[in-house]
């Protein structure tokens, strides 16, 4: 059974707060402290934007232009609603533990300074933070998940038990994020760009070929296939059978397909047909009490 993410960032900040955490330097203990007319009674301060620095190890990857530039336009019109939270440097500068997509859409905004909490944590707690804030916020791809997940047991030594309870994810779900990376490059490529979904790439996992793996993954691109589809590909040794499969979804004559969309138009809701002019199957979606009283009332009108 799925676990929730119950412990949660603050759960996980008072962790480390609990930790002792060496301090060599009096000099670092001095510029940690911050002057008392930038910070607020709730501990968050306005730092200079141009003090703060992107967290090298940040496991996400990739941010979506479209949702940034979105955020960008918030900003400009209400401010930082949230603060970002930052790890103090001893040479003065800051180094993002949450809040990079703030920090990035903030810099577009043309703002000067942000609010931040202010943080001291170890190289190993960064990461950590990173990779929960990413997880709870679901912004990481299947992928960059998984990367993260494995640096975290490689230079940490971290068992898949005490990443999944670090993380607040089971570990079976730990386990199968970690099989994507034992793809071919190919398709984790496919996965990265949302070409294919990391349920496909799970059911791919268990084709050892990785000639068949790019050539399935190709497949489910060009066919539309559907996970399911995927899995009867693979269980179906057959040629026949597998022929079959991806004719129900391709092969469909020009009045089949305009029959499709005249139900779509005359139900206004979602209808699907698989199969061919001989043999197939029309479904009929329906998403609330709406759809499914206007479905009936068609019927009805028939029956009479």
């Amino acid at each position: 059974m799925k676990r929730g993410l119950g412990k949660g960032l603050d759960a996980l900040f008072s962790i480390y707060e609990d930790e002792e955490i060496k301090v060599e330097e009096k000099q670092e203990v001095k510029e940690k402290k911050q002057d008392k007319s930038e910070v607020s009674s709730n501990g968050v301060a306005e730092i200079d934007i141009r003090k703060i620095d992107p967290n090298k190890d940040q496991p996400r990857k990739r941010f979506d232009a479209n949702s940034l530039k979105e955020l960008t336009e918030s900003i400009k019109q209400h401010g930082i609603i949230q603060p970002i939270i930052v790890n103090e440097e001893i040479n003065g500068r800051y180094t993002i533990i949450a809040g990079e997509r703030r920090f990035r859409a903030s810099i577009n905004a043309g703002m000067k300074t942000i609010p931040a909490i202010v943080r001291k944590y170890t190289e190993r707690q960064i990461k950590e933070i990173s990779l929960v804030e990413n997880l709870q916020r679901e912004d990481l791809n299947p992928i960059e998940a998984a990367k993260a997940i494995k640096e975290l047991m490689t230079e940490y030594n971290f068992t898949q038990e005490t990443v999944a309870d670090r993380i607040g994810k089971s570990r079976p779900l730990v386990a199968n994020t970690l099989r994507l990376l034992s793809l071919t490059p190919e398709v984790i490529a496919m996965i990265e760009s949302n070409k294919i979904s990391a349920g496909h790439g799970k059911c791919l996992v268990s084709v050892e070929d990785k000639d068949k793996q790019i050539e399935l993954a190709k497949l489910v691109i060009e066919n539309r296939l559907t996970v399911r589809d995927l899995e009867n590909l693979i269980r179906n040794e057959k040629p026949s059978s597998k022929t079959s499969v991806i004719r129900e979804k391709v092969i469909q004559s020009i009045e089949l397909k305009e029959l499709g969309h005249r139900m779509q138009r005359l139900f206004r809701t979602k209808v699907k047909i698989v199969g061919d002019d001989k043999k197939g199957k029309i479904s009929i979606a329906y998403f609330n009490q709406d759809d499914l009283d206007r479905i009936c009332s068609f019927i009805d009108k028939l029956e009479r």
